[in-house]
């Protein structure tokens, strides 16, 4: 029997990434299943808030490579990345030679069709099969792992929004007068502006050298099919200008150049009972699909790879089937309340949207902000939790 641990990870966006990074150590198999052709994002700015920006940076070492793509722009506290470049820093992070650990294997056109979660078995759509003693599911809102993990089919639901997302060159930008004059594109701070029941949000990225712009849009203004689309697909730009119509020419005028854009529609989906089945837990938008109003999605993958890093750190060779199970559960009680929550917390912040949701959070904004930015680490929030517990038994 091989002393390797072998772990599978289905999806190489930045859930998949997170989990090859905070995974990677000697003696371990890590292989990432990317159904695309290329790791590729279609370029828009994403937020880590603190409590994933210092697991990035700090815990994981990757702020100095960061900062040398020019990527990331501090906006108070969160810091705002452009998409790819954050990507390929943790794509060269888990496959590079110079960091501690085996070298990560990403597998693009590699499509996963189905799972034995009890064998730890993947089957492709070429009908090959990979076998590991951990599998990952990172594949995206559109899981197809969920329904192997649940048993059943939960799909994610359409909130009736979809956005558009692309860059604008700093330069250009500040070479449109008309724009400037009602807005300066390197102020380090997010922009929003709200037209009906259109809205755009704005801000700098990479270091300034770039404006990215979020354009939402209701679903029956939108001028294109927006059913089947993920964060790959691409929008067009004359059916966006329709769209935005009744904006001023001054604020439409800079995206008359737009080159690539891409077309996201906005989904909710409904917290789950579990993510974990077997060998296999399910993380990221497959686990907890969130709405984008408290920007905490790409942290909570952040959060999750962490969490697995933290409860199979002490692993250096092949665990038993048992023992992967027993860890999965550990890493799912660290996560689940504290993900469910924020996810919750995000839909009831997009009402109307979301309105017919019954869950309240009674947190203020003020209190939500330290939930959120307070976390360190899995194995401290279980510790809190089951302190919590035992103090709440004995009273």
């Amino acid at each position: 029997m091989s002393a390797t641990f072998r772990i599978i990870i289905v999806g190489g966006g930045i859930a998949g990434l997170a989990a090859a990074v905070a995974l990677r150590d000697k003696q371990r198999e890590i292989t990432v299943f990317e159904q695309a052709s290329q790791l590729n994002e279609i370029g828009a700015g994403i937020s880590l808030q603190p409590n994933a920006s210092k697991i990035v940076e700090d815990w994981w070492g990757l702020k100095d490579a960061l900062q040398q793509r020019k990527s990331a722009v501090d906006q108070g506290a969160r810091v705002v990345y452009h998409r790819q470049d954050l990507q390929d820093v943790l794509r060269e992070a888990a496959t590079g030679t110079d960091r501690p650990g085996c070298p990560v294997m990403i597998r693009t056109s590699s499509r996963v069709i189905s799972c034995d979660v009890d064998a730890g078995a993947v089957t492709l759509d070429d009908g090959s099969t990979a076998t590991a003693d951990l599998v990952i599911a990172a594949d995206g809102i559109k899981s197809k792992m969920r329904r192997f993990v649940l048993g059943r089919d939960q799909n994610a639901i359409p909130t009736g929004i979809s956005a558009y997302r692309f860059m604008i060159p700093m330069e250009e930008l500040e070479a449109i007068a008309e724009f400037t004059q009602f807005i300066n594109p390197r102020d380090e701070y997010t922009t929003m502006v709200l037209c009906h029941d259109h809205r755009l949000v704005m801000g700098p990225v990479r270091k300034g050298e770039a404006y990215s712009v979020v354009a939402l849009v209701p679903d029956e203004t939108l001028h294109e099919d927006s059913s089947s689309t993920s964060w790959t697909s691409h929008g067009e730009k004359s059916k966006m200008l329709g769209s935005f119509s009744d904006l001023p020419e001054w604020l439409l005028k800079p995206f008359r150049n737009v080159s690539s854009l891409g077309l996201w529609q906005l989904r909710d989906l409904e917290p789950l009972e579990t993510w974990i089945n077997g060998r296999c837990i399910l993380i990221g938008d497959a686990a907890h699909a969130m709405l984008p109003t408290q920007g905490q999605g790409a942290s909570q993958a952040i959060e999750d790879a962490e969490a697995l890093s933290a409860f199979f750190q002490d692993i250096q060779c092949r665990p038993s089937p048992h023992d992967v199970h027993c860890r999965l559960q550990d890493a799912f009680a660290s996560r689940h309340d504290r993900a469910t929550l924020i996810q919750q917390y995000s839909r009831q912040q997009a009402k109307p949207a979301t309105e017919k949701d019954s869950v309240k959070i009674k947190m203020d904004p003020e209190e939500f902000t330290s939930f959120n930015y307070t976390y360190n680490g899995a194995k401290d929030w279980l510790s809190k939790v089951q302190s919590k517990v035992q103090r709440s038994n004995n009273a």
